[in-house]
């Protein structure tokens, strides 16, 4: 989308306001799917933890996605979005037994990485195949609290307890189906995904009945001018002559697995803010906005870096300025960062919008979460209005304290 299109979006839904282009989208779902075009059986199940907005599911729907979800609300939101119980394949982790055999009743692919839910659920429904989620014990990521495939992870079964589980397996007769593994995001160097992959194939040659290997995602995009990003397509050439060797010497054809999430949507994603102030103190010139990290708290919590530009004055001088929130504590979406000189009133662009931003939000301060717009087809589409105070109090039970006997506890 152009500033000027940004712009009108402003105008016409107001701010802050997150908008998603659907033709970003699909290039990045066709860029993924073209570079393993060597593989018989592909399937690219997005995560939808990355953004779940019922719209963008059924937009990835018509691209020929499935979906990966981690909780049983992700599962009925898929469904309700018109996916079928075989596009969804649902890895938690910690939930409880019950919640995975809800999942398993709707009919979709359970992924279980914890070996005592593996005997229980087993134990009680053999007939039903499962996916098992393997820690091979690489660590990969660009933040420790997206690292998920290291030793000491909570994710996933480790791979020296595969006798354990081989235990498991023979003991209850159930039939595993896919074996998958994540190892983190933001993966940079993808030597690393492939030695992970070596351990995940290692892994699969102990399993008969596999109908396909799941190799999860993390990949990186890019954040800024010049960052290093996921190399798709050398990886695709590279890991689509491993997997179809392995295949050949499985003796079937399996399906490769991605679940991408941030990979698909990030870029997509424009977060819109108006300029409530510019503060300059004695060091430093601030320019406060109207949000937070109450709608965008990735800066905060994995200092990540979202590209900020002022569509309002794109050819102002540029100047340093440090943008931070509305929020009571410290609430700094970027320091001292160049951009063109800003006034009140004028609208700050945030890029890479699209994962984890409004997915995260929250009512903190209680503040409204605000809208979200589609750009599809050249037009906008609302597909979630700002909240409004009734949202903030709707469930909310208000106690009477006017009866005498309430009276005497509050003294």
């Amino acid at each position: 989308m152009t500033s000027s299109q940004l712009l009108k979006v402003a105008e016409e839904f107001g701010s802050p306001v997150y908008v998603y282009d659907a033709e970003k989208i699909a290039t990045q779902y066709n860029r993924l799917t073209n570079a393993f075009k060597g593989v018989k059986h592909l399937k690219i199940n997005y995560a939808v933890k990355a953004l779940s907005n019922i719209s963008i599911l059924k937009f990835f729907n018509t691209l020929g996605s499935g979906i990966d979800t981690v909780s049983i609300q992700e599962v009925n939101l898929g469904i309700a979005a018109g996916f079928k119980p075989e596009q969804i394949i649902f890895t938690p982790n910690g939930v409880s037994l019950s919640e995975i055999e809800q999942a398993a009743q709707l009919g979709v692919q359970i992924n279980i990485d914890n070996l005592s839910i593996l005997e229980q659920f087993g134990t009680n429904h053999p007939d039903i195949p499962v996916c098992i989620r393997i820690n091979p014990h690489v660590m990969a990521g660009g933040n420790s609290n997206i690292s998920v495939g290291h030793i000491d992870s909570k994710f996933g079964i480790s791979i020296h307890q595969i006798p354990h589980l081989l235990r498991i397996v023979e003991n209850t007769k159930m039939t595993i189906n896919g074996i998958h593994m994540h190892t983190g995001s933001d993966i940079l160097d993808i030597d690393v995904f492939l030695y992970a992959s070596e351990i995940l194939f290692e892994t699969a040659k102990q399993f008969n009945n596999l109908e396909f290997i799941d190799f999860g995602s993390g990949f990186k995009v890019p954040y800024k001018k010049g960052d290093i990003e996921t190399n798709i397509e050398e990886l695709g050439q590279k890991l689509t002559t491993r997997f179809n060797d392995f295949c050949k010497n499985y003796g079937k054809d399996l399906t490769l697995a991605f679940e991408p999430g941030k990979f698909l949507v990030s870029e997509a994603g424009t977060f819109l803010t108006h300029v409530n102030a510019v503060k300059q103190t004695t060091s430093t010139v601030f320019a406060q906005v109207d949000s937070g990290f109450n709608h965008l708290i990735r800066p905060m919590l994995y200092g990540s870096h979202h590209d900020i530009n002022n569509i309002s004055n794109p050819k102002g001088r540029e100047r340093f300025y440090t943008v931070v929130g509305y929020i009571c504590e410290t609430d700094t979406f970027g320091n001292n960062r160049r951009i063109n000189e800003i006034n009140e009133g004028d609208v700050l662009a945030f890029k890479n919008a699209g994962a984890y931003c409004f997915s995260m939000a929250s009512n903190y301060n209680s503040r409204y979460r605000p809208a979200e717009v589609l750009w599809y087809n050249k037009k906008t589409h609302l597909i979630r209005k700002r909240e409004t105070f009734d949202d903030i109090i709707k469930n909310q039970i208000e106690v009477n304290f006017s009866s005498k006997k309430e009276k005497e506890l509050v003294k």
